[in-house]
Formats: structure tokens, sequence, C-alpha cells
């Protein structure tokens, strides 16, 4: 599994591959450059190393806010065609590790990887273009603004071919079932048309990773199932997903994999399964009657 101090890695003889040195809070000052080394962790099992490894993934990051240490040599990863959660109790590092991965906010330590290529230092645009998409908790779409038009203002930064741009808007209309509402306001939208306009015109930049924070915050049960079927619908088309929501039973019920995170550090990684069934993320986060 990928996260915390990576303690498979060293107990399989692979190389600990420190970014730095750490400090008295255990966050690790040597920056991106000092990752370079790379050496290795595990994943389902296999040492591998992030360069070879196909995939988003952020590598022992560590972050502090004046003194006091919000992340911790945490590493997680999402591939292609899956669905991986991000979750914790409140004030674990999950909006930190978020911000960090986007390139809203720099790490004091560790990297980010994009399908082997670093793209620690790149800012956010940059990470766009080579794939990275981001849908932030807020509601992100033009009010003022119908639906289709709020899908077209990307698309025309992308797509210079006027033919093309209407045929992917359509595409992307008919693929989130808002083609209905294309000429409604965006302001005159339920919580879950609302969630659907924006995923479209989010994946308008075709991106091949998508963060997705809060995706079920201010959403009817109904709205849940749709969400459902769009992160089905993106896994199928081969698109990665990382989720962190508050909403921990949907997001679990969601997702194929997800990352435990409790303050600070990677307390557990694994299937929905792995997750309940841990006495650790219980005590700390499920409480002992969590079931799915």
């Amino acid at each position: 599994m990928i996260g915390g101090r990576m303690q498979a890695a060293a107990d399989s003889g692979v190389p600990d591959p420190t970014p730095g040195d750490a400090g008295d809070d255990g966050i690790a000052t040597g920056g991106a450059a000092a990752v370079n080394g790379h050496g290795g962790f595990i994943v389902n099992g296999v040492a591998v190393d992030p360069v070879t490894m196909p995939g988003l993934i952020a590598y022992h990051l560590g972050k502090r806010y004046k003194k006091k240490p919000v992340l911790r040599d945490v590493s997680v990863g999402v591939q292609r065609g899956e669905a991986v959660g991000l979750l914790g109790p409140n004030g674990a590092g999950k909006t930190t590790c978020f911000y960090i991965i986007t390139g809203l906010l720099k790490a004091d330590a560790g990297a980010i990887y994009l399908d082997g290529n670093e793209v620690t230092d790149l800012p956010m645009y940059e990470r766009a273009r080579g794939g990275i998409g981001y849908l932030p908790q807020e509601a992100s779409i033009f009010r003022g603004m119908s639906v289709e038009d709020n899908i077209m203002a990307v698309l025309e930064i992308v797509d210079r071919d006027p033919a093309s741009r209407d045929a992917r808007l359509n595409q992307l209309l008919d693929d989130f079932s808002i083609a209905h509402l294309r000429k409604v306001p965006a302001l005159a939208l339920s919580g879950g048309e609302r969630r659907r306009c924006e995923i479209a015109r989010a994946l308008a930049t075709r991106p091949s990773y998508i963060l997705l924070d809060e995706p079920l915050a201010g959403i009817d049960p109904i709205a849940v199932n749709d969400i459902r079927d769009i992160i089905s619908h993106l896994k199928d088309r081969g698109i990665g997903v990382l989720i962190t929501d508050h909403n921990v039973r949907d997001t679990l019920e969601i997702v194929d994999r997800a990352y435990i995170l409790h303050e600070g550090e990677v307390l557990r990684e694994g299937t929905p399964a792995d997750i309940v069934s841990d006495e650790d993320v219980r005590r700390v986060y499920l409480g002992e009657r969590f079931s799915l």
C-alpha cells in the first residue's frame, strides 16, 4: 500500500527513499529535489518507484503552518480508471493534501508525480494542462450563465475549432444527462444538477485525473446516487478519481480504495472492507458501530 511511514517498504528490503533530514516534528526538510533519488515504496504488496509507476502520486509530503505540522510523510496515489478516497477526522490534513496535489499550496517536503513526471514545482494551470482536473467544494459554477455557456466558457479556451467545440459540448451534456437543461440559468439548478454541470465543465479539458473536493456536500440522497453513477462513468472512461468528503459512508460505497489520514499521517490504506475492519480506524474515526 502507499502511505504513512512506509514500514512495509523497509521490511521488504526496499531502500527507504528519505526525502530529506527530518526535524523534531517528523517533517523532512530536503524538499522535492531530495526525493529525486527515488527509492521504492509498496503498492498492493509490490515495491515500485513513483517515476516508473503510472498514476498521480503524492510522495512523502510534509507541510507545516508556522510551527504546527499538518502533514508528516504522507504518500497517496490514484491510477487511471479507479476511484480513491482521502478520508479522516476534521483536522487530519485532507484538504491540505488535496491543495498540494492541485498546486494551490506548496509542500515543505516531498514531491508530486504525474504518470512518472515530477510536477512538484509546476503551477496549478500547468498541472491542469498536464491532465489534473479539480472540482472545489465551493460552488464554482458561473451563476449568471446558462448550463451550456458554463461548459462552453472552458471549451473556447482549450479548443479553437468551433465544430469540435460544439460536438464536445453536446457530448458532455448528454454524458451527464443535462442536455435538457442546456438553456437553464445556472442559478436555477438543484444541488445535484449543479454538481453534474460542474463535473462536465471540469472534463472539458480532458483530464486524466480529477480531484473532487466534497462532491457529496449539500445534495440529497437521490443526487448521491447520481454522483455515484457519474464517478462510475469517469472510471469507465479511464479517468482516475480522487475524492475527499465528510460523508464517509457514501464515499466508501463509491471508491475502490481509500486512505485514512489521522493527525497528518496515513493511518490505513486499503479497500473499503479493509478500512471498516481496521481496529485503529474504528477507534479514531469510524466508531465501533460503523458498518457498510
